[in-house]
C-alpha cells in the first residue's frame, strides 16, 4: 500500500479536525491500546490484575474495530478509489486478531497462552500503523472538519454499545456484521459486568444492552451513510 498523505501519528489535534474528530479518537484509541499492551507484557503483575487488563484490551480492541467495520470502512470503499483493497486487508488482519484471541480464550491453561498474546499484540500493532499511515488519511483528504467530527459521533456511538469479545463467525461488514453482531454485544456486556449481579440486574441490563445496541447501531451507520 501506498500513503496518500502524512500519516495520522505526525499530525496534531488541529490538523486532523479537533480533539472530536473521528482522527483523533482513533489516534486516543490507539495510543491507550499501545500503553495497554506494553504494560501487559513489560510487567509483573499479579494473576488478578494481568487478566483485568487483558479483558480491559480485549474489550477495547473489539468494540474498536467493530465501529471501524460499520462506519469507517464503508466509507472509505465510498470515497477512495483504493478503499475496497484498504479495508479488505485491514479487515483480514481484524480477523486473524479474532481468531487469535478466540483461541486464547478457550484455552486458559495452554502453555503456548503467553506466545499466542505476543502474537496477537504484533497484529493489532501492524493493524494500527496500516490503519494511521494508510487508510485514515484518505479520510483527512475527503472530509472536511465538521465532517470529520460527525464521523466520529457516529463510530463513538456504534462503539459504546458494539461486541466487547471475539466472534470468529461475525461477518466483517454491514449489514451482517450488525445482524449478528448486536445481539452478541448484549450477552458480551452481561459478561463485563462486575460479579455479584444478581439475576435481575442482568435480565435489565440484558434488555438495556440489546435496545441501546440496536439503536446506535442503526443512528449511527444512516448519520455515516448521509456523511459520505
Amino acid at each position: 500500500m501506498t500513503a496518500p498523505a502524512v500519516s495520522i501519528s505526525e499530525q496534531d489535534a488541529d490538523a486532523l479536525g479537533g480533539d472530536d474528530s473521528i482522527l483523533m479518537r482513533q489516534r486516543r484509541d490507539h495510543a491507550r491500546l499501545d500503553a495497554m499492551m506494553n504494560r501487559c507484557l513489560s510487567e509483573d503483575l499479579p494473576p488478578g490484575e494481568l487478566d483485568a487488563l487483558w479483558l480491559d484490551i480485549v474489550q477495547l480492541v473489539f468494540s474498536h474495530a467493530f465501529a471501524e467495520e460499520t462506519v469507517l470502512w464503508p466509507l472509505l470503499r465510498r470515497v477512495s478509489p483504493d478503499g475496497e483493497e484498504l479495508t479488505r486487508q485491514v479487515e483480514a488482519e481484524h480477523q486473524a486478531v479474532n481468531d487469535l484471541v478466540a483461541r486464547i480464550e478457550r484455552s486458559p491453561d495452554d502453555p503456548r497462552r503467553a506466545e499466542w498474546i505476543r502474537q496477537a499484540f504484533a497484529l493489532v500493532r501492524q493493524d494500527i500503523r496500516d490503519e494511521e499511515d494508510e487508510l485514515l488519511p484518505r479520510l483527512r483528504t475527503a472530509f472536511d472538519d465538521r465532517k470529520l467530527r460527525r464521523i466520529g459521533a457516529a463510530w463513538e456511538a456504534v462503539r459504546a454499545t458494539a461486541p466487547t469479545r471475539p466472534h470468529p463467525g461475525v461477518p466483517r461488514r454491514p449489514p451482517g456484521n450488525a445482524l449478528r453482531g448486536v445481539p452478541l454485544s448484549a450477552f458480551d456486556r452481561l459478561r463485563d459486568l462486575a460479579p455479584g449481579s444478581g439475576p435481575a440486574a442482568r435480565r435489565a441490563s440484558l434488555a438495556a444492552a440489546g435496545v441501546a445496541a440496536g439503536g446506535a447501531v442503526v443512528l449511527a451507520v444512516r448519520s455515516a451513510r448521509r456523511h459520505g
